[in-house]
């Protein structure tokens, strides 16, 4: 037996074993009184009874463990031509300090507390200083346009919002405050408090009474001392598109993170105490929260904090020159990074200005790593490019080439092997388990490993409708995918009307809604189509009213500036079409599937519910006319 199989056997056979010798890594208050509760499922939860504070395993324990004068936190911020390290003890000196003032606002535990930043060391600071208090964060991604903001600030009803005045994204900047200001004017919750860093480049206005200056604040507030918290209260919620308008508020426990987030560092990473590791996401996402924050200095690791793209700021060289300036051992990225590199840079002649000789791994994640990305990496890197595969949801990784326990051979395509505690199985529409390369539905036999969602935030009859009514005893993915001879997991995309936009997940339902709103828009449906850069991007297919006289051009227009203003930039819908009618089943269901197979040039089957089957031929022409619908 390899060392993979022994230890995800004992992860799968043992769970409180395996589980409770992992946590002797953390620091406790107290410890557990059992590693898992299992008295209430599909409602697990770890290490109840015990109490631990998320920031001082991140921050204290290392400075008074000999590691306060190591780098932390390195901040490059090409777009500003800034960088900035911090070692442990400065950030511990900021985070407590930032956490005194959050104290003085009436920030306490159990408190809410919106984060609302670019990429900048103060969002990492506000998320530390939340967890210090044990006051529970939601870092919501600047991208997001007020109306979504304002979504999450009902939800997630904060004493306390914090923002900047802005971001810059490459040479153009962005505003917040003006953002922020319509959020809050929208949501019927308001704060009682906003905390606002002043960038140099962006001048905010403050409201008197409600806005206060980060720096002002900070200036006179003393060090608040750590916090202990169950290991079962929430560290944070992170908001996911669901399949429909409304977001999922994921909810993160302290505890099961903690030990999570420190046992794969070492076990999936390779990456060890001092080792310089680089996630290029943004702390909105969940890459963010567990990769740029969190994980990295769980593990007593140096990370880097980057705002800047992988093409851009300033040329193709962007990520070679941070990995070999900064010592980075790992990237964490996205496959779309790499298709914008490549795209710029098809021979790779930028690599070549660079010392890359401490860089050992490459991992992507976020979306479907295409076979012709994987080679193009590997060949012009000669190293590792490890796919693997896991969502907001879980936290951390499900499948993996796990580089700290045993590495196999890559196959392109594939996430390689479920991660020990992570039961992977392909079910059939029945919840029957299906044999190697069986295509079916991914789900993960319960009850889900540390670090993985407990339930949605106040919402637990959602969390069963939306993960584990479906098959009960498994958490349900909402992938599909199979597994082949060798036990390699295969994940071919969504089967829901969620999709996955350059890593980030959107919710077509969500755009569906804002179109509607359009008074000339009778119907509407709109679809992932597969993308060679962003991996896919929303197409819009509208049937308009009786008796519109408007031309289809300037609709198609206002249509890409409400979707934009609704759900902002990050949507990338650029694309619609009117259509006369929509291809519906004779009950009614819009054919989604079917479009989108169309959409992308594969094969399909005429439907025997289909209402109409011209339907079909039109909306092949509408996406020809378009670009799309070509055979592979």
């Amino acid at each position: 037996m390899g060392r993979y199989e022994e230890v995800f056997q004992k992860s799968i056979q043992d769970a409180r074993g395996f589980w409770g010798a992992a946590a002797e890594k953390i620091s406790w208050y107290r410890k557990w009184d059992n590693v898992l509760d299992d008295t209430n499922p599909p409602f697990y939860r770890w290490f109840p009874g015990g109490e631990l504070n998320t920031c001082y395993n991140a921050l204290d324990r290392h400075v008074e463990g000999g590691r306060a004068d190591q780098a932390a936190l390195i901040y490059d911020s090409p777009v500003t031509n800034t960088i900035r390290k911090f070692t442990y003890r400065e950030l511990l000196d900021q985070v407590s300090h930032f956490a005194g003032a959050l104290r003085k606002l009436g920030v306490e535990k159990g408190d809410t507390v919106i984060i609302y930043m670019p990429m900048i060391p103060q969002a990492v600071v506000a998320m530390l200083a939340c967890a210090r208090l044990g006051a529970t964060h939601s870092v919501v991604f600047g991208g997001f346009a007020p109306h979504e903001l304002a979504i999450r600030i009902d939800d997630a009803r904060p004493k306390v919002i914090i923002s900047a005045s802005g971001a810059v994204e490459v040479k153009r900047l962005i505003e917040y405050k003006p953002m922020l200001d319509k959020a809050i004017e929208l949501a019927s919750h308001k704060p009682s408090k906003c905390v606002i860093f002043q960038r140099p480049m962006i001048k905010a206005d403050l409201m008197k009474g409600r806005d206060l200056d980060w720096d002002g604040l900070t200036a006179d507030a003393g060090p608040a001392e750590c916090v202990p918290v169950k290991a079962t209260d929430p560290l944070y919620i992170l908001y996911t598109s669901g399949t429909t308008g409304m977001p999922k508020g994921i909810v993160r426990d302290n505890g099961g993170h903690a030990v999570a987030m420190q046992w794969s560092m070492e076990h999936i990473y390779d990456t060890k105490p001092g080792d310089v590791y680089w996630a290029a996401s943004d702390v909105g996402w969940v890459v963010g929260h567990s990769y740029i924050v969190y994980g990295p200095l769980l593990a007593g690791c140096t990370t880097v904090l980057y705002e800047g793209k992988s093409v851009g700021t300033p040329d193709p060289g962007a990520f070679w020159r941070v990995i070999s300036q900064h010592g980075v051992k790992a990237l964490f990225t996205a496959p779309t990074a790499f298709r914008a590199i490549k795209k710029e840079d098809p021979q790779g002649e930028y690599i070549k200005k660079y010392d890359l000789s401490g860089f050992k791994y490459l991992f992507l994640a976020g979306e479907r790593l295409d076979p012709d990305t994987y080679h193009w990496a590997h060949n012009l890197l000669q190293r590792p490019v490890i796919d693997h595969w896991w969502q907001t949801e879980t936290g951390w990784p499900i499948t993996a080439n796990c580089m700290g326990v045993e590495r196999f051979p890559i196959k392109p395509g594939s996430s390689t092997k479920p991660v020990p505690g992570f039961n992977v199985k392909i079910l059939d529409t029945d919840g029957a388990v299906l044999g190697p390369n069986q295509e079916g539905l991914v789900a993960i036999k319960l009850p889900l490993p540390p670090g993985t969602l407990p339930t949605l935030w106040q919402a637990d009859e959602r969390f069963l409708q939306s993960y584990m009514k479906m098959f009960p005893g498994y958490y349900f993915t909402s992938d599909g995918g199979y597994r082949d001879e060798d036990g390699y997991t295969f994940v071919m995309g969504r089967v829901d009307d969620v999709i996955n936009v350059a890593g980030h997940r959107l919710s077509t339902g969500a755009m569906e809604e804002v179109i509607a709103r359009h008074p000339a828009v009778a119907e509407c449906a709109v679809i992932g189509a597969a993308d060679s850069l962003k991996g896919q991007l929303p197409l819009g297919f509208v049937v308009l009213k009786a008796g519109v006289d408007t031309d289809n051009n300037k609709i198609k227009e206002e249509l890409v500036r409400m979707v934009r203003g609704q759900i902002g930039p990050i949507a990338c819908f650029r694309e619609s079409c009117v259509v006369a009618r929509l291809p519906k089943t004779r009950s009614g269901k819009i054919l989604r599937g079917i479009m989108r197979k169309i959409a992308d040039g594969h094969e399909y089957r005429m439907p025997s519910t289909i209402d109409d089957p011209a339907t079909l031929g039109e909306i092949e022409d509408a996406l020809k006319g378009m670009g799309y619908a070509k055979k592979g």
